[in-house]
């Protein structure tokens, strides 16, 4: 009922011990609070909040139009609504260093376990699109040392991104990885792979956990989670693909509501009422407040 009883603390030492024991940790992208728990439930270790998504969401391109205030919030919405740890997409920390600063903060205070930066220019772009750029080494170093030296709580994940494989190839990527790591970065996170080797180059190359990113329609092939162990990576992230199973969904129900003039031939594949009543635990509220309105679903409709 309400938020998560466990302690962002303690979400955030949960997610170190998983980066460390030996098991690939699978986050899936909770697109909304309320996928969050279904995620949990589902057994995965973690949750991922997609920048992409949290843009989309507000009808708007992945190049860094949001703000820190959007993405603190949402973060927080997302993050409260789970047991497990959450990874924030903290996109380049939203100016510079002194900014970094203050957005780890912030997002320390919304209750994340993490926060992935990168190295891009800002205005940003998705990490799957070509024409990116990036920033030099000092610039990129500079970010994750002000963002280390800003975390209040030392079990708060600062994890570095960089874009750069696919500006200048593998050997800049590893050398960017490796100068990011002397910097302070507690994780990689190597954007836009092209296969397992290059994934397991980088796994040679740097000492600390790795993420990868399984997102679809990139640069990436769609590997399988026990591909990704096999070649050493920590954590693989699915970032939109929540969103855009829903939105399909949508997509295909309005599309039987204009050719049908009902949503008859929909209600087999949609959440139950009594499915909903189940995620948002409208029982435990319920049960601690006798106020709240009673509900009984034997009268509702199960078809």
């Amino acid at each position: 009922m309400l938020h998560s009883t466990v302690t962002p603390n303690a979400k955030r030492r949960a997610f170190r011990a998983g980066l460390a024991s030996g098991t690939i940790q699978r986050f899936p992208g909770a697109f909304t609070p309320l996928s969050a728990p279904i995620i949990q439930e589902k057994g995965f270790e973690g949750v991922y909040i997609s920048g992409a998504v949290m843009s989309n969401e507000l009808g708007l391109p992945d190049i860094g139009l949001t703000t820190l205030t959007e993405v603190a919030q949402r973060g927080g919405q997302i993050a409260r609504n789970t047991d497990l740890p959450a990874l924030i997409d903290g996109d380049t920390g939203f100016g510079e260093p002194m900014n970094v600063a203050r957005t780890v903060q912030l997002l320390e205070d919304a209750g994340v376990a993490g926060v992935h930066l990168e190295d891009q220019v800002n205005p940003k772009r998705c990490g799957h699109l070509d024409g990116k750029e990036v920033v030099d080494e000092a610039t990129a170093v500079n970010r994750i040392r002000a963002a280390v030296q800003a975390r209040r709580d030392p079990d708060f994940v600062v994890m570095a991104r960089t874009d750069i494989r696919g500006v200048e190839g593998l050997d800049a990527a590893i050398r960017r990885a490796k100068a990011l790591v002397d910097a302070g970065a507690d994780a990689i996170f190597a954007e836009a792979m092209a296969d397992l080797s290059e994934f397991a180059a980088m796994r040679a190359a740097v000492d600390v956990p790795l993420l990868a990113n399984m997102t679809e329609f990139g640069k990436s092939e769609l590997f399988t989670v026990a591909q990704l162990q096999d070649v050493g990576m920590n954590m693989v992230i699915f970032p939109v693909s929540l969103q855009r199973l829903a939105m399909g969904a949508i997509e295909r129900g309005l599309d039987a509501l204009a050719a049908e003039g009902s949503l008859h031939s929909q209600v087999p594949v949609m959440q139950t009422r009594a499915r909903l009543y189940e995620v948002v635990d409208y029982a435990g509220y319920a049960a601690f407040d006798d106020g709240v309105a009673a509900f009984d679903l034997r009268s509702n409709r199960s078809s």
